[in-house]
């Protein structure tokens, strides 16, 4: 039997074709979801939704001329206002009223193109310290990474670093022209040599087709290890950028498709329903956590992007009979 054809020979592959995803990405429906159901179920906790909370501890005024982003300089027309670093204590009070709401994750983002060391990633550090002080996980997102600055990260107790593709490498010069795929890619493999979790997945909705999409998760799923967390996003459209007057409304059944593949090519990956979820109906969230999504972001923003309230996720996910995930790390010493 193929690979293509037997639920169970895809685990923990790293020399997935193109072409073997896109089959998998085109089943019906139906039979798509009941396959990833299946592979969920075996190497993970489908009652276990992990909610993770994530914070703009910078704000603003980012290099980068990003498509899509309402944070980068290049883009005058969104009215994004400019936030300079948070203090250490602001953001360590804000993720404690996270975990007290349910969060085992903190997330915090900052709008650079790659951190400089000094006093600001020294704060950073000290976040990343006071987080993991709480019994929390903690993840950054804060552009391209020297080797040293990821060897920083990972002692301050680090649990993640974000760094999404976006799409696919054919397509990504479209969407960003002031770096490279190759400098993401460069930067994720410093992380991963820190000993730090990767974090690394992409967004839909950007213009690009479905084999961009097919092969963002086929580089995704060739790492070995795999990305232990796999954002999946669908555009926020936001007015004042490239993509904000253009853009389609993402098809929710797409972002159940793009669940449901990633997480047969990725067995034991937490795979994040993320930005654009306001947009999905209760019953297509459902479909998603059910093709093997098993974390959301909760709270009312994403970054500069609205998000679902807090009080519906909850309602929503007792309704499921989904429990909330206990973090996976201990409180740091």
């Amino acid at each position: 039997m193929s690979h293509a054809a037997d639920p169970h020979a895809s685990d923990f592959r790293h020399d997935w074709s193109v072409a073997e995803i896109r089959a998998i990405h085109d089943l019906p429906l139906l039979d798509l979801v009941y396959r990833a159901a299946g592979v969920h179920r075996a190497y993970n906790d489908p009652s276990d939704v992990q909610r993770a909370s994530l914070l703009s501890i910078k704000t603003g005024a980012c290099p980068e001329d990003c498509g899509y982003c309402s944070q980068s300089a290049h883009h005058k027309g969104t009215g994004l206002p400019r936030q300079r670093l948070m203090p250490v204590e602001t953001v360590l009070a804000e993720a404690a009223a996270a975990k007290a709401n349910g969060a085992t994750r903190f997330c915090m983002g900052a709008a650079w193109r790659s951190p400089r060391d000094g006093a600001e990633f020294d704060s950073v550090l000290d976040m990343v310290r006071g987080v993991r002080g709480l019994g929390m996980e903690a993840c950054v997102t804060l552009g391209m990474l020297t080797a040293s600055q990821a060897e920083r990260l990972a002692d301050a107790g680090l649990t993640a670093y974000n760094h999404n593709l976006d799409t696919g490498p054919d397509y990504y010069d479209k969407i960003v022209s002031t770096r490279t795929y190759e400098d993401r890619l460069n930067t994720l493999e410093r992380v991963r040599e820190a000993g730090i979790g990767v974090c690394c997945g992409g967004i839909i909705g950007l213009g690009e087709g479905v084999g961009d999409r097919v092969a963002m998760l086929q580089v995704l799923a060739n790492h070995a290890p795999h990305p232990e967390s796999v954002p999946i996003n669908a555009l926020a459209a936001v007015p004042g950028t490239p993509l904000g007057d253009t853009a389609t409304p993402v098809d929710p059944f797409d972002m159940v498709r793009m669940c449901a593949t990633a997480r047969i090519v990725m067995p034991k990956a937490r795979v994040r329903l993320s930005a654009g979820r306001k947009a999905l109906s209760r019953e297509a969230q459902a479909l998603c956590f059910l093709a093997g999504a098993n974390s959301i972001f909760y709270g009312e923003r994403l970054l500069t992007t609205a998000n679902n309230e807090a009080d519906s996720d909850a309602a929503l996910l007792q309704d499921l009979g989904i429990r909330v995930a206990e973090p996976i790390l201990a409180a740091a010493e």
